[in-house]
């Protein structure tokens, strides 16, 4: 099998528009004798002439032609190559892979993407929903490269190989059955609940973090009902369950009836 030389081939085609060696090797930025033994290699490589002698100069084979007609699509494919590594390096193409947790996905990684499309359209990002730990356990893995995820999930070690970047604080509001006696209460603390049943998932991130948050505000949950969906958990809301906590970016787009109202707390916030 032959064995193609990218390179001299790329001397041939010179040679093929500078109509001489000499214009060859100055577009090369070669000495005439260099584009020669270039060339003659090649023809040993290929087995067939590519040069004949025509009066003073050179012209070439109807072989060279046909290998040139060849080599054309390669060249193409090169440059296309070329200018896509190009725009990977500098960000504007390739493949992002996304691990974020539930709620981030519509908030946050969804309009980033619609976003991404209109400013980068070859950049393609692959999303994967995954818990808030478990996004951390990704990026680590290499399953993903970029990771939404809580601070209270961030690993406790220091990995070399990641960097954190904090986005933002997303408080944490309370959603109430509609009339509920403390829902036009000013000032609303966490702690005015503190007598309430609660509704909050059996494990997972936002069970521990409904349990710190009331923990901080001075009591302990007492857990009613046990969901880990918003839909399941702002249906009981509504059929006067319970109470829960929702972060705020969640909120939006969540509520389907009026069975249920989100008011603020003072002092909740959750770090994402």
């Amino acid at each position: 099998m032959i064995e193609w030389d990218i390179k001299k081939l790329r001397i041939l085609r010179t040679l093929r528009e500078r109509g001489t060696v000499t214009a060859t090797a100055e577009a090369l930025l070669m000495t005439p004798s260099a584009v020669s033994q270039q060339l003659s290699n090649l023809a040993k490589q290929l087995g067939v002439p590519l040069l004949e002698a025509h009066g003073r100069r050179v012209r070439l084979t109807d072989a060279a032609h046909l290998v040139l007609r060849h080599a054309e699509a390669v060249f193409v494919q090169l440059e296309q190559a070329d200018a896509e590594l190009a725009g990977y390096v500098k960000g504007e193409a390739g493949e992002v892979r996304v691990g974020a947790f539930s709620t981030a996905v519509p908030a946050l990684v969804v309009p980033a993407v619609q976003l991404l499309r209109a400013t980068h359209p070859a950049v393609e990002v692959r999303v994967r929903e995954a818990e808030a730990a478990e996004a951390y356990e990704l990026l680590a893995g290499g399953a993903v490269d970029l990771a939404l995820s809580l601070a209270a999930h961030a690993p406790t070690a220091r990995d070399p190989r990641l960097a954190r970047v904090p986005l933002f604080a997303d408080p944490l509001d309370v959603a109430l059955p509609a009339g509920h006696p403390l829902a036009g209460a000013p000032g609303l603390r966490l702690a005015d609940l503190s007598g309430e049943a609660w509704i909050f998932g059996g494990s997972g991130p936002w069970s521990e973090i409904t349990r710190r948050a009331c923990e901080a505000a001075g009591f302990v949950p007492e857990q009613a009902h046990s969901a880990a969906g918003w839909t399941a958990i702002l249906a009981m809301v509504e059929a006067r369950m319970g109470v829960a906590l929702v972060p705020r970016m969640r909120v939006h787009g969540v509520l389907t009836a009026e069975g249920a109202e989100v008011l603020r707390v003072r002092h909740t916030e959750l770090t994402g």
